[in-house]
């Protein structure tokens, strides 16, 4: 709350380097969960795969580490975290009931941290390119759905994670957190009304 108990609002966009590596590990490991989510842009299967039975480990595995990537505050680990080496500090899994996923991700390591290093500078040049519309493209709809409803929009927070993905649209990835399509974000109009529903839901 703001002083004077007025509502506020905290939008947060990002193309945060955990969620990307996440993903393209999802896309090399041919992992389908979150089945509604579309897989990110050019970036296939790599190898031949596990077994049915270890693979369908490796996904509950790998779903774990999505909703502790995403949202790690809603969703804590309830073992202690270490690190994979091969990824430096940029990966840290759960020291028991990740093992297939820990082992599964090694050989990836370079091919995924190129990738969203590379993903990562393509969005903060575009975000760039936006210069400061970010905060206007999210107050303008907000303003709009409080003239809609008729009051002030109550207090949330929104995480908004824009992503290389496929296909055009929005995604809900966690309790508050959303991923975008690159291309619909750089589309003010379009934007605007994919996003408008989101924010009805919450304000």
């Amino acid at each position: 709350m703001q002083p004077g108990g007025t509502p506020s609002w905290v939008i947060r966009e990002n193309a945060s380097r955990p969620v990307l590596l996440a993903l393209y590990l999802r896309a090399v490991m041919g992992i389908a969960s979150p089945v509604e989510l579309p897989r990110i842009r050019d970036v296939g299967k790599v190898g031949s795969g596990l077994a049915i039975d270890q693979h369908d480990l490796l996904e509950r595995q790998w779903r774990d580490w999505w909703a502790m990537t995403v949202e790690p505050e809603a969703h804590p680990s309830a073992v202690p975290l270490e690190l994979v080496d091969a990824y430096g500090t940029e990966i840290a899994l759960p020291v028991s009931g990740a093992e297939v996923l820990a082992g599964a991700i090694v050989p990836h390591a370079e091919a995924a941290r190129g990738w969203a290093e590379w993903s990562q500078g393509t969005y903060r040049t575009a975000s760039a390119a936006r210069s400061g519309d970010s905060y206007r493209a999210y107050a303008g709809t907000i303003a709009e759905h409080e003239r809609e409803v008729g009051r002030r929009a109550h207090s949330f927070e929104l995480n908004v994670e824009v992503l290389p993905l496929a296909e055009t649209g929005v995604w809900w990835i966690g309790e508050k957190t959303v991923a975008v399509t690159d291309s619909l974000r750089s589309d003010a109009a379009a934007f605007d009304d994919a996003i408008h529903p989101i924010i009805a839901e919450l304000a």
